[in-house]
């Protein structure tokens, strides 16, 4: 059970500034607090923040900005992407974002990781190219061998590599560090007979290793999400417009694009088992050899149908749905076989 607050909810915090959709950023309101004393900015302003990405944000303060805001885009995407789901990315204000779903190792909990994880890659890799960072510029990433030779390389292009290393080490960090905290609630109860708690104990365990495990490789599917929508753009420039010179570099998509790409990856997400004898997490289909570095996992079945308070689900009674649409936002898969009502 998670018991403490995730990064995430530095997303829900300060949701006012917006670098994703502009090419301006405008950070005053702790611009000065930050150069100021880093260490209050870090321990005190961003409480939700494990230790080891305390340690992080001492050596790159400037960053947590900018990581605010690109979490704060993950979790808008996800509602925007999940609309018309019966899970609608709702958000809670218990410290977790998105309430007890997160307890679940399911489709929509993977899912999340990966838009999350999409957001602080994309948006320090923008940081960079706006130069707002002092660790990064412009990308710095070589020439592609398809590039025609009349053609200059090396216009000021999103940094993507740098998005990606600080994207990896700052998300991924709570999954390797040692939290006693996420055990099963179920052993929380008191329990007489001490074996059967230490052996559920013991379960208890093996599964967090798990789906610590299953949270990193989720995580890489948002990071590497951005480097397979990642395009080279070329300007042209020349006398009227003659186009007789371009200078190409690489830029980032949309972030509409990744949220569509991960949603994509949602609806083909591949149930995964734990093979003990390799230490890995395979495809619970035998037939199937998965999966890759670009699917995304889970091991729980879900629904949200009905509401549930344990599996986080707020049920879909009083959703508006569409009569005529044979799709997710389809009265008859919106209301789960309920039947619905028509108001003019």
């Amino acid at each position: 059970m998670i018991k403490h607050d995730l990064w995430w909810n530095i997303g829900l915090e300060r949701r006012n500034g917006n670098i994703l959709s502009s090419y301006t950023f405008i950070n005053t309101d702790h611009q000065y607090e930050i150069d100021d004393d880093p260490s209050l900015y870090c321990q005190s302003t961003l409480k939700s923040l494990t230790i080891g990405q305390k340690q992080i944000c001492l050596l790159h303060a400037d960053h947590m900005p900018v990581v605010t805001q690109g979490a704060s885009k993950g979790i808008e995407e996800c509602q925007y992407q999940f609309q018309d789901r019966h899970w609608n990315c709702s958000t809670v204000q218990d410290g977790t974002v998105f309430g007890p779903v997160l307890y679940h190792a399911n489709r929509e909990t993977a899912f999340a990781h990966a838009m999350l994880s999409a957001g602080v890659t994309y948006a320090v890799s923008r940081a960079c190219k706006q130069g707002l960072l002092k660790s990064c510029t412009c990308s710095r990433t070589t020439r592609p061998k398809n590039l025609p030779r009349d053609w200059t390389w090396g216009g000021c292009g999103d940094n993507i590599d740098y998005g990606y290393r600080f994207g990896r080490d700052f998300v991924d960090t709570p999954e390797k560090e040692i939290n006693p905290d996420i055990i099963d609630p179920s052993i929380l109860f008191i329990n007489t007979n001490q074996t059967k708690y230490q052996e559920r104990k013991r379960q208890s365990l093996r599964r967090s290793r798990i789906r610590r495990q299953m949270n990193i490789h989720n995580n890489e599917v948002g990071r590497r999400a951005i480097y397979r929508l990642t395009r080279v753009v070329c300007k042209c420039h020349g006398v009227s417009g003659s186009c007789s010179l371009r200078t190409c570099y690489q830029q980032l998509p949309t972030f509409r694009e990744i949220g569509a790409f991960l949603k994509e990856k949602y609806d083909s997400a591949i149930e995964v088992r734990y093979q003990r004898r390799l230490g890995q997490l395979r495809s619970r289909d035998r037939r199937f050899a998965g999966p890759t570095k670009d699917d995304l996992i889970y091991f729980e079945d879900s629904n949200f149908c009905e509401y549930n308070r344990r599996i986080g689900s707020l049920g879909t009674k009083g959703r508006q749905c569409n009569r005529t649409s044979h799709g997710p936002d389809g009265c008859g898969t919106m209301c789960c076989g309920r039947g619905y009502n028509t108001i003019r």
